[in-house]
């Protein structure tokens, strides 16, 4: 992959996956591999609905966050 796609819903797949499959340790390490701000990243999903859950390493709806 060589960049985080705009769409939101690509985005946190994405960043699940990339997540998921070890390629990174912590969202802060992928967003910089990919020169992009994580916090930018935790807004523009969370206008969607979605918050980072640190624990699980992943994007979930904000609710299902526990």
């Amino acid at each position: 992959m060589d960049y985080l796609p705009k769409d939101p819903m690509m985005l946190m797949s994405s960043v699940n996956m990339l997540l998921r499959d070890e390629e990174y340790d912590t969202l802060e390490s992928l967003c910089c591999a990919f020169d992009r701000d994580p916090q930018e990243v935790k807004n523009c999903l969370l206008e969607q609905g979605y918050i980072y859950n640190e624990q699980q390493k992943q994007f979930r709806p904000v609710g299902c966050d526990a």
